[in-house]
């Protein structure tokens, strides 16, 4: 055989199991509310979903309102689900019932709160290696900065974009994909 045939057959097989993708979809992801109880995300299928990781003890805390207000406002077109998280400062150290409390009495949260996870490292949960990882969503890889840090999936399960703490969830950046 031709050499630069081999060559490029080679090059070939390598590139392609290389691409090789695990592409899943979000819908299949298992996560608990706060309550321990299944958070079935395939009921969500046609809605944007905002996910949020949450803390209560965070400088970016006070967007718990403008969340609520933006789950308010697009009601029927988007679910905003908070994810508390205590890998950043260990600013959500608090119980389930803490947290729930906290979200319910301070910033009147009515949007679903999942149970707390890793959003990092190595026991990241399934539902953030899917939003930060391009072989698990199809879109790009990311890194969860901080707390409030933000991802939005579109109506049809596909990674949209993320947003860092610094965006407040009322930003026409995330609200232009809303419309």
């Amino acid at each position: 055989m031709n050499p630069i045939k081999i060559f490029m057959a080679t090059l070939f097989s390598k590139s392609s199991s290389s691409e090789t993708s695990d592409y899943s979809s979000i819908y299949d992801i298992e996560i608990n509310g706060l309550n321990g109880k299944p958070l079935s995300l395939s009921e969500l299928k046609g809605k944007h979903i905002l996910f949020v990781n949450v803390a209560s003890k965070c400088g970016f805390t006070p967007q718990y309102k403008e969340l609520q207000k933006l789950n308010d406002a697009y009601k029927d077109t988007l679910a905003v689900i908070g994810v508390p998280c205590n890998q950043f400062g260990n600013q959500e150290p608090g119980t389930s019932k803490d947290i729930e409390s906290f979200c319910e009495i301070n910033y009147g949260v009515t949007f679903p709160i999942t149970e707390k996870i890793d959003v990092k490292g190595s026991k990241q949960h399934k539902l953030y290696q899917w939003l930060t990882q391009k072989n698990k969503n199809g879109i790009k890889n990311s890194k969860v900065k901080w707390n409030f840090q933000k991802y939005l999936v579109g109506p049809k399960g596909e990674l949209v974009d993320y947003y860092y703490s610094i965006t407040s969830p009322t930003s026409s950046k995330i609200t232009k994909h809303l419309k």
